[in-house]
């Protein structure tokens, strides 16, 4: 299946990976914000209010951190069928993270048992069946597995983190929805991962991403697509697919990579113990 774009402004190079050019005078975002939180948070420019005002409709980072922790269970279904089952555990400050493999057909299949994977916020570490290993692939794996998990799971508030650059791209309609399009990159001087974000201008979510995964040399992006839940007061994208697209957010005629987040319970009187090896 292929999505067709509408090209509103003028031909834009998205590979480009230069700074966010800042403008001396803001863009005028489309939806007006409260003087008062005008004056607190100040915005390097208009795509970086419209990932404001996105986080205000989600839920921001603080009422995040407020439910001190979470537990839920994270499915990973790849297109042959081979399947990762984890109970996934975190504590917003400090940023622990805990998976228990349940299943494990595509992470680490020649191990058999129970997987367990940990950060606990100076080491990563991986148990099997109760037994630590020391393993360097494995552990390689862990290092990108724990940080990757959480971040996925907190990046809609994870956006307006310190040290990111915003830029305008486009106006786009996909679908008959009418989307800003905004790059999201890291003020780093490695090579990094981008987000283009697909902000839909009725309703302020963001509903599909770009984005790449230089941890593994990918500069071609893969495009996610995201169906929202809400759980508490939170708007959370529990159902996702992604697979291989271009830069218009044209996909290949691959089948989607599918994942699901069930059973999300915050506030579960998790503490550091819990995160150790």
């Amino acid at each position: 299946m292929k999505i067709k774009t509408n090209l509103i402004l003028s031909a834009f190079t998205i590979f480009a990976l230069t700074s966010c050019k800042n403008e001396g005078k803001e863009n005028k975002a489309e939806t007006p914000i409260d003087k008062a939180v005008e004056e607190k948070q100040k915005f390097q420019n208009q795509a970086h209010e419209l990932v404001y005002q996105m986080t205000q409709k989600v839920g921001d980072y603080s009422k995040l951190a407020s439910k001190k922790d979470v537990v839920y269970t994270y499915t990973y279904r790849i297109p042959d069928g081979k399947t990762d089952i984890i109970t996934e555990k975190y504590i917003f400050n400090g940023e622990l993270s805990y998976g228990a493999y349940q299943k494990h057909e595509r992470t680490l299949p020649d191990l058999e048992g129970l997987i367990e994977q940990g950060y606990d916020g100076n080491e990563f570490w991986i148990k099997l069946n109760g037994a630590p290993l020391n393993d360097a692939a494995a552990l390689k794996k862990v290092a990108f597995n724990r940080p990757t998990n959480f971040y996925w799971f907190a990046m809609m508030q994870k956006l307006l983190d310190p040290g990111l650059q915003y830029e305008y791209v486009k106006e786009q309609t996909i679908n008959n929805n009418n989307y800003a399009v905004v790059k999201v990159s890291f003020n780093t001087s490695k090579p990094s991962d981008i987000y283009q974000l697909y902000i839909n201008k009725e309703t302020k979510l963001v509903d599909q991403f770009l984005f790449t995964v230089m941890d593994f040399g990918r500069t071609e992006p893969m495009l996610m697509i995201m169906e929202y839940e809400q759980v508490e007061d939170l708007l959370i994208p529990t159902k996702r697919k992604y697979k291989k697209s271009n830069w218009d957010a044209e996909v290949t005629e691959e089948p989607w990579i599918l994942i699901n987040w069930t059973d999300i319970k915050f506030n579960n009187g998790l503490t550091k113990a819990d995160f150790k090896k």
